[in-house]
């Protein structure tokens, strides 16, 4: 709970190694020096929309397609998209006055239980080493466009060390390369939706599309259970939203850059996620068979069969090379998020100490190996059908991502009940949750809903124990993780009257309303780059 502390105790710390010799010195600093905080404003605020950006979006929404039809991914991207606008709200509140690496975990172990804290932790570095996992085996099928001649298990290793190597770089070189990388993302889109209106058009390629797939084959692929499926997929590929409470705890300016990137998140989900299920849903019909399902060997973008089927090779070779730096972002920010949980967990006890060192750059590099290490579960997709490994995968990360959001969503209510019993002001927090508490409260129902509604489909005739086990195995092991470490830690409930609503608080030198909004007046086309770029 201790791990990351205020820079005071960081300097009394280095003050007292200074007495012992030079090598014991380095050994205790590898062990508890604090990360850099080196991310600025811009860094932060990309990093919000590329770790939404990823592989999966252009990939699995391929499934999603195939699974809802047009009108069932809008429906579910729609209502997950509001889910996570809230549950941001939530986060945003809590990170900005408290801007700590170890972030909502930490914010479990101060406000709730201990043991939920190690229970929350663990779910999220499984999230996201499954995520990274997704994205291996997405850039194995993906790059089967161009070439069949390297083997599938080739180009895993291939990108493993690469992600690999790209993390050891440190957390500036981290942030500028996610900066760039994700401006592409953002342009790439921005410039497909363009292309996409003058196909359905007309304009381009042999047909005018119209609505014409909505027709036929139909506007769902299976009425409500198509919607179901698609919840999963939804909330795996929205995973990466929270990361902005990550990388608080590394940015020079969480009073300015938290905020900013949380208000934009809302117009992202809709312009990224909901727009690109709205044009795929008019471009290309549900049963196309190039389209990923769990019997697919190699799957195509969704992007690449629309520019493909309108006469745009080049473009879809150019696509597929999006897709390409798009999995360099998303692993990229796999193994940040994975990592610096996975240092927390290490330096508060809930995880072996030898995963909390870091070397001179500030790179726990221990945590990153481990991490990718276990990534290696998209070996799988080898000796199966990659589809399958790939929905497998899906869901598992999908149904861990709801868990984490549900936390959240507890951790801020219980955050808001400690303030009010220690007599402190709402009107002083730096960024204050929209429509607490009803959209807090309404966010957490939905989760726990969704947790519970995404695999009830294994339950109708026949019944799939395969499908059952894949979409509730996490449930039962969240508990076990959560009763077992409080049994053996004998933690207790955190009451309200004695929460630490205080370490971890930093005063910066701009000043911002109760909203987290800067002062100042910016024009019209300045907000919408602030929307769009960051």
């Amino acid at each position: 709970m201790g791990a990351f502390k205020e820079a005071e105790a960081d300097v009394g710390a280095e003050r007292d190694s200074k007495s012992m010799g030079d090598s014991d010195s380095s050994h205790v600093e590898a062990y508890t020096a604090p990360l850099h905080r080196k991310l600025k404003s811009r860094h932060i605020q990309m990093i919000a929309i590329g770790g939404i950006i990823g592989p999966g979006l252009f990939v699995g929404s391929s499934n999603a397609l195939h699974l809802a039809g047009p009108a069932g991914i809008l429906i579910s991207f729609s209502l997950v998209g509001i889910i996570v606008f809230f549950v941001m709200q939530s986060l945003g509140e809590v990170a900005t006055l408290i801007p700590v690496t170890g972030s909502f975990t930490e914010y479990a172990s101060r406000f709730v239980d201990d043991s939920l804290s190690f229970a929350l932790g663990w779910a999220y570095w499984y999230l996201w080493v499954t995520v990274l996992a997704n994205e291996y085996n997405a850039i194995s099928l993906v790059i089967m466009y161009w070439t069949d001649v390297v083997p599938q298990w080739a180009w895993i290793i291939i990108f493993w060390v690469f992600f690999l190597g790209l993390s050891m770089a440190g957390i500036l070189a981290y942030g500028e390369i996610e900066f760039w990388l994700s401006l592409i993302k953002v342009i790439s889109i921005t410039i497909f939706f363009i292309v996409a209106c003058f196909i359905s058009g007309g304009v381009i390629g042999p047909q005018k599309i119209g609505f014409k797939y909505w027709n036929d084959p139909g506007a769902f692929a299976d009425s409500i259970n198509g919607v179901a499926n698609t919840f999963v997929i939804a909330g795996t590929l929205y995973a990466g939203t929270e990361m902005v409470g990550i990388t608080a705890g590394e940015a020079n300016n969480p009073r300015v850059a938290v905020p900013r990137a949380i208000r934009q998140v809302f117009w992202r989900i809709l312009i990224f996620y909901v727009g690109m299920m709205f044009f795929i849903g008019i471009l290309i019909p549900w049963n196309d068979a190039r389209l990923l399902s769990k019997e697919s060997k190699t799957a195509q973008s969704p992007l690449t069969i629309a520019l493909s089927d309108a006469g745009l090779g080049a473009g879809a070779s150019l696509i597929n090379a999006v897709i390409v730096i798009a999995v360099i972002s998303a692993g990229n920010s796999s193994l940040y998020v994975a990592s610096r949980t996975l240092l927390f967990m290490a330096r508060s006890g809930k995880a072996p100490r030898l995963l909390g060192k870091i070397n001179r750059a500030g790179v726990p590099w221990v945590a990153l190996l481990f991490s990718n290490l276990f990534a290696c579960i998209a070996f799988l997709s080898v000796s199966k059908a990659a589809g399958a490994v790939y929905n497998a995968l899906i869901t598992l990360s999908g149904v861990a991502t709801f868990i984490v959001w549900a936390t959240i969503e507890i951790v801020h209510i219980r955050f808001r009940n400690g303030l009010k019993a220690q007599g402190q002001s709402i009107d002083d927090l730096p960024f204050k949750a929209l429509w607490y508490p009803y959209g807090t409260y309404g966010a957490l129902a939905a989760n726990i809903f969704l947790i519970f509604f995404q695999g009830y489909t294994a339950f109708l005739n026949p019944f799939s124990s395969t499908d059952f086990v894949i979409a509730y195995i996490l449930l039962p092991v969240f508990v076990m993780l959560l009763v077992g470490y409080k049994l053996w830690k004998k933690t207790k409930w955190v009451k309200v009257e004695e929460m630490d609503v205080w370490t971890g608080r930093r005063e910066d030198n701009r000043t911002t309303t109760g909203t987290g909004i800067v002062k100042g007046k910016e024009g019209a086309l300045h907000k919408v780059k602030r929307i769009v770029v960051g």
